[in-house]
């Protein structure tokens, strides 16, 4: 069964290191603010010069949870 909350907008709170990449702290999902707990993975996707941060995260509520920010829309999105 697909997840409905999948590719949709997300509010993040995140932290932007010295080299300036954004790195979650917490989001929004359903009302309900998710303090990342652990990130297990993180990559970046490139598509027709399009650059894309995926995570792989532990979230405050106990599950795993994957989203991503697309840099040139400067927007994060859950499940993508």
């Amino acid at each position: 069964m697909a997840d409905k909350k999948a590719g949709r907008s997300i509010a993040v709170d995140a932290y932007s290191g010295y080299r300036g990449e954004e790195v979650p702290r917490s989001f929004i999902l359903s009302g309900e603010k998710i303090e990342v707990i652990e990130i297990l993975d993180a990559g970046i996707e490139e598509i027709e010069g399009r650059r894309k941060r995926l995570f792989r995260l532990r979230g405050s509520d106990g599950y795993v949870h994957r989203i991503s920010y697309e840099e040139e829309a400067k927007e994060w999105f859950y499940g993508t």
